[in-house]
């Protein structure tokens, strides 16, 4: 009876998906957690097989093949490095959703100092977060800075190596900004780059969170994905249809590319259960890859960070 209870259960959660793709915020969860809400299906299908219940393991097997067909864009997007990206100039970036709450710097100082990036994009970054990075010495070699002054979810902070040219930011609705559009100006040439923060669907509001990753599709197909890099905490995953969305609009998810669809980046804070979800994204148009990433430890925050390589093959479109 528990078993086909587990089965039903799931059974309704993949047609959900199939048929009303992220409409019910609870649903909208689950499919987040794709890589793990179906595994009990497996363990049923083992007992099922095993013990010679047909039709148990029949429904079983549904729901299993269900997760590998949600789950399979993901992972066939790994793909080898492209060969211009050998030769072609590159920048290391380090983006971190730093946490609001997180009562101390210290540790995001060590990890600039080990890691030396040329770009560095934090969210939730609030002015006293700033402040201690740089007394720490931390931005010593990062000179150009953009910094939205908040002391909520909201605050952003941008820190490069190379000089920043204009800062627009957009909002979604009167609330928290959303986007952080900026060009750092490389020596290769000047480089598009969004910083991301879209706020989660639980426990704030699921329309908005909905509605702010349509935002973010809507001016990708209005500008053109081409040449643009995009980070940030997206609060969503491959199994969020507005995320989805925006991948479509014409932007390769890095991790996914170079085969690290499991290197998970939230949450680090419960205890004995690892990062379960992958919401933070390093994006990149045509014309640019990351040829190298992975997580960093996040310090004192809910969020590992992203410690990655991006290359560029030509220079990009002087538009932010």
């Amino acid at each position: 009876m528990v078993c086909w209870v587990i089965v039903i259960a799931l059974a309704i959660v993949a047609l959900l998906r199939i048929v009303a793709w992220d409409i019910f915020e609870p649903f909208a969860i689950l499919n987040a957690l794709t890589a793990f809400v179906y595994l009990p299906a497996w363990v049923v299908l083992v007992v099922a097989a095993v013990g010679r219940r047909v039709f148990l393991a029949g429904a079983a097997l549904l729901v299993v093949l269900a997760q590998i067909a949600f789950l399979y864009p993901e992972l066939s997007a790994a793909q080898p490095v492209p060969g211009w990206a050998a030769t072609a100039p590159s920048l290391r970036l380090l983006d971190a959703n730093v946490y609001q709450g997180n009562p101390s710097m210290a540790g995001y100082a060590g990890e600039i100092a080990a890691v030396r990036p040329q770009l560095v994009t934090m969210e939730e970054a609030s002015p006293v977060d700033v402040a201690q990075l740089a007394r720490a010495g931390a931005l010593a070699d990062l000179p150009y800075r953009i910094e939205i002054k908040r002391y909520d979810a909201g605050a952003f902070f941008i820190a490069s190596h190379y000089p920043l040219s204009g800062a627009n930011v957009v909002y979604y609705s009167a609330g928290l900004p959303l986007i952080v559009e900026t060009m750092v100006e490389l020596p290769s040439g000047p480089q598009p780059l969004w910083v991301v923060h879209a706020i989660a669907p639980l426990p704030v509001s699921f329309s908005e969170w909905k509605g702010e990753l349509a935002l973010v599709d809507r001016r990708l197909r209005s500008r053109g994905a081409g040449g643009l890099l995009v980070v940030g905490d997206f609060n969503s995953t491959w199994g969020n249809r507005g995320f989805r969305d925006i991948l479509a609009a014409g932007l390769s998810d890095g991790a996914a590319a170079r085969g690290r669809a499991f290197d998970m980046t939230w949450s680090q804070t419960k205890p004995i259960v690892p990062p379960l979800v992958r919401i933070d994204h390093v994006l990149t148009g045509a014309g640019l890859a990351v040829t190298q990433i992975r997580t960093g430890n996040g310090p004192g925050s809910d969020h590992r960070d992203l410690i990655a390589t991006v290359a560029f093959h030509r220079a990009p479109p002087r538009r932010a």
